[in-house]
């Protein structure tokens, strides 16, 4: 009998392609229905933006001239690519942005990378060294050409103020989202009260007072550059939300996980950075690189204090006379590269799940 059910397979339609296109796309009237519709839809909406974006598009020339198809117009972007990527950063002094960019290549690469030993040390060197370089390559300094601050943009910009406000947001939220269930009132409070002020206030609101309002409280005399201003509160407003995801991921934890590491004879700060912590965060991994994505976006909001990220710069572009009426090309293009950013976060964050999984 049993050498008999070896031999027996599947009907065709059951397995491969042909099986999971059944189950998922024909599985019943409706569904077929709704699959036949959306095919619809994409055969109309796939093939023109295709033809408009490579098949009938212009990718060489220098001038609007150049542009005589119907298709997308590149040479937009092409012709205005350091403007876009560097901003207004002197162009003698643009291979300090440069090596920034070589040196967070290839340490994440070296990261991603498995079985490679001092991964650690490249941690490391990304978290704490890496900033005190930017810094110096950035602004100036030990025999540098100081850069002012009102030169930077574009992309550049854009990963300034999105790398600062992801690597300082997420352990000023693990230290709100721990005083948030401390058991000393003034702690609780003053951490509840920060969390929900700074939830409850729109980014773009945080920015306006932190470009127009922060000044005028300081004494006169003292005042700090627009970009740190910036960079202060995008931090803050990001730190709120990742305390309460934090928050989320500690309450879901077992109490015996507690009672066991106090058993233990751990005390409060060994245990949340021995036991608590590491199984709380590896839980909420998906909605902290959530935040981190909408972070990265949010960054666009900048231009309303008169910083031209990415995106604002794209915008600036677009107004030149010389290249009125494709703003289309920079928007497009705008968007493929946040897609690009935004899905390497989503798909690093899935690998980090997979490997951190330990079946529950």
């Amino acid at each position: 009998m049993s050498e008999i059910n070896k031999n027996i397979t599947p009907p065709v339609i059951e397995i491969g392609i042909l099986g999971w296109l059944r189950k998922n796309l024909f599985s019943t009237w409706y569904n077929t229905i709704l699959t036949l519709i959306g095919l619809y839809f994409i055969y109309l909406i796939i093939p023109p933006l295709l033809s408009w974006i490579f098949f009938d598009a212009t990718f060489s020339g220098t001038t609007r001239e150049d542009c005589t198809s119907s298709g997308a117009c590149w040479v937009f972007i092409k012709q205005n690519m350091k403007l876009i990527i560097y901003g207004l950063y002197p162009s003698d002094e643009l291979w300090r942005i440069n090596i920034a960019y070589f040196l967070l290549t290839v340490s994440i690469i070296y990261l991603l990378i498995p079985n490679l030993k001092y991964k650690g040390i490249v941690g490391v060197f990304l978290l704490f060294v890496f900033p005190i370089i930017c810094i110096f390559l950035f602004s100036g300094g030990l025999g540098l050409e100081n850069v002012e601050t009102r030169l930077w943009g574009g992309l550049f910009l854009t990963l300034v103020i999105a790398g600062v406000g992801i690597v300082l947001s997420l352990p000023i939220g693990i230290m709100l989202a721990l005083g948030r269930r401390s058991k000393l009132p003034v702690v609780s409070l003053l951490s509840t009260i920060f969390i929900e002020i700074w939830r409850g206030v729109p980014l773009i609101t945080v920015l306006f007072m932190a470009s127009n309002m922060f000044p005028l409280f300081m004494p006169e005399g003292v005042n700090f550059d627009k970009l740190i201003r910036a960079l202060i509160g995008v931090m803050f407003f990001s730190a709120a939300y990742l305390a309460e995801v934090v928050r989320g991921g500690l309450q879901a934890m077992p109490k015996g996980q507690y009672e066991a590491s106090q058993a233990a004879g751990l005390t409060y700060w060994k245990m949340m950075a021995l036991i608590i912590l590491p199984q709380s965060l590896k839980v909420v991994i998906p909605a902290i690189i959530g935040s981190f994505i909408a972070l990265f976006k949010d960054t666009t909001l900048v231009l309303i204090i008169g910083l031209f990220d990415f995106l604002g710069i794209i915008q600036f572009v677009g107004t030149n006379p010389d290249w009125l009426g494709f703003s289309h090309e920079g928007y497009v293009f705008a968007a493929a590269i946040f897609w690009v950013f935004c899905f390497g976060m989503s798909r690093y964050s899935q690998r980090l799940e997979k490997k951190l999984d330990t079946g529950h």
